[in-house]
């Protein structure tokens, strides 16, 4: 069958091949191609013969070809068989792998965002500790500098106790040497009132003692024939009794020198000068019988600050604050209108406690403490509190300001640079940075002054009142420069931009009263 197949193959293809040669004799153009076809058919068809040829000599051994045909085809389908177990195999071995594939991507993305928020809580630690770092850094330096000026402050005490030892000592004796002259006059008086005459020895230590003119001192009449006349008896007696009204006199100006042994722990600052003061005053009583004058050299410091405060005549009022009396305080009827970011407060004050109390106190519903300047009776040490957001504070110097005279006294806050500035009399006396930097002061609270808040509107306690006088007090929403804060303390006039004075306290509460004055040597 496979001859006859392949024999009527190759007359078809001979015919094919004839009709071709025909159809290229016709087409002349291609009758090279169709030639070398031909050449290459007939090797075809020799090469065919040849491969005929061959099977047919080999067609004794392939009469069995069919089974083997057959056993093939049975291997063919168990190995297909076989590979398509295998590969539905593969298959679900595959959709297991692409399970746990995508298991493991859920896992991994769950790993990632552990890590990611790990590593986020890791930075937000180690941004927190740098701060926490900083900040006490910041606190352990802030520690340093005050340990370092409470050193100060302690070595100067120090010193001054010892002067103040030595001055006191100095008192103590002049107090001991006018009390054994107090006691010899009273022995004197005591004698002249025995016998009512006075002798010409205490007449001569009397006028000593008063420093009377001679001149001045009583004569008996020309015509008197006698110390036993009427007129003689009287005269002496009417100098005896002026004799005794001077000792009294000159009694109760020896009060004020012991009372300024007591004085003395409050004015530290002028202990120098009071020792100076006190060598001159026992140098005086050495050298004359004459009690110690306490009015002299403080009449000429008074006339010297009084031609100072007639300068200064941007005043307006003062509010007179007498004791320490919780009922006493003064409020405002509004506040500002918008949030302060900067702010300045200054005011002439003048107080003869031992300490500063409260001047302004700012409370809202959120915080009692939005703005204060307090100090406290019976602290540590003397220092005034500037609070801006509790508790959120810096510590302020008072102890120039405790020598019952009139000081100016400036606040300066900046949100915006995070610094603060505190000025006396024109002077900077504490300034620092880092203070509440971007804070802002809200409005719509309640503004106090002399009475520290602890609820809104309320809550005070008298260790923390102010007792003294307030005068030319004003508020700006920016901070003030260095000339305006000058200008103030000088008299050239309050600086444009002010949100609040004295002028609009509406309210006087207790015994607090307003004087309107116009110059600061007006006001008292």
């Amino acid at each position: 069958m496979l001859f006859r197949f392949l024999v009527l193959a190759a007359l078809c293809l001979q015919s094919v091949l004839l009709e071709q040669s025909r159809i290229l004799e016709q087409r002349k153009p291609f009758f090279e191609r169709f030639r070398r076809l031909e050449e290459q058919f007939r090797r075809f068809q020799e090469v065919t013969l040849t491969r005929l040829q061959g099977i047919a000599e080999n067609y004794n051994i392939s009469y069995n070809i069919d089974a083997r045909f057959q056993h093939i085809t049975d291997r063919q389908q168990a190995l297909t068989e076989a590979v398509n177990a295998s590969s539905e195999g593969a298959q679900r071995e595959q959709s297991g792998i692409k399970l746990w594939l995508k298991k493991l991507q859920r896992k991994n993305k769950k790993l990632d965002l552990k890590v990611s928020s790990l590593e986020e809580v890791m930075n937000e630690r180690r941004k927190q500790a740098s701060k926490d770092k900083k900040e006490k850094l910041v606190i352990m330096s802030n520690l340093t500098s005050e340990l370092s000026r409470q050193k100060k402050l302690i070595d100067h005490l120090v010193k001054n106790k010892s002067i103040l030892q030595k001055g006191i000592e100095s008192f103590q004796e002049a107090v001991q040497r006018q009390g054994g002259k107090i006691a010899v006059l009273d022995k004197q008086l005591r004698v002249i009132l025995q016998n009512e005459v006075l002798p010409p020895s205490a007449l001569k230590v009397t006028q000593v003692l008063n420093r009377t003119p001679q001149e001045k001192q009583p004569e008996p009449p020309e015509n008197d024939p006698g110390p036993n006349t009427v007129q003689q008896r009287m005269i002496k007696l009417e100098t005896k009794h002026n004799q005794r009204r001077r000792l009294k006199e000159k009694q109760q100006l020896l009060i004020p020198i012991k009372s300024k042994k007591a004085q003395f722990t409050v004015q530290e600052r002028k202990v120098t000068k009071e020792k100076s003061s006190a060598e001159e005053k026992t140098s005086d009583l050495q050298a004359s019988t004459q009690p110690l004058s306490v009015t002299e050299v403080p009449k000429q410091q008074q006339e010297q600050r009084t031609r100072d405060y007639a300068k200064i005549c941007n005043v307006d009022s003062m509010l007179v604050f007498p004791n320490s009396s919780t009922e006493n305080f003064a409020t405002f009827r509004m506040g500002w209108k918008e949030g302060l970011h900067e702010l300045s407060i200054c005011s002439w004050v003048r107080t003869n406690s031992n300490y500063l109390g409260t001047i302004l106190s700012y409370a809202t519903e959120e915080n009692d403490n939005k703005l204060v300047l307090h100090g406290r009776n019976g602290a540590a040490y003397d220092s005034l509190h500037f609070v801006i957001g509790d508790p959120a504070f810096r510590e302020l110097p008072v102890v120039p300001l405790l020598d019952g005279s009139w000081h100016h006294i400036c606040f300066i806050w900046s949100s915006i640079q995070g610094k603060y500035w505190f000025y006396v009399d024109r002077r900077l006396a504490s300034t620092g940075s880092r203070f509440q930097k971007g804070y802002e002061i809200p409005p719509g609270g309640s503004l106090v002054l002399g009475q520290e808040q602890d609820t809104l509107g309320g809550g005070f306690d008298s260790s923390e009142a102010f007792v003294g006088y307030l005068a030319g007090f004003a508020m700006w929403n920016r901070a003030l420069l260095p000339g305006e804060v000058s200008g103030i303390t000088t008299g050239k006039g309050l600086p444009r931009g002010t949100i609040l004075t004295l002028a609009d306290a509406s309210s006087l509460h207790g015994y607090v009263q307003r004087v309107n004055c116009t110059c600061l040597e007006h006001c008292l």
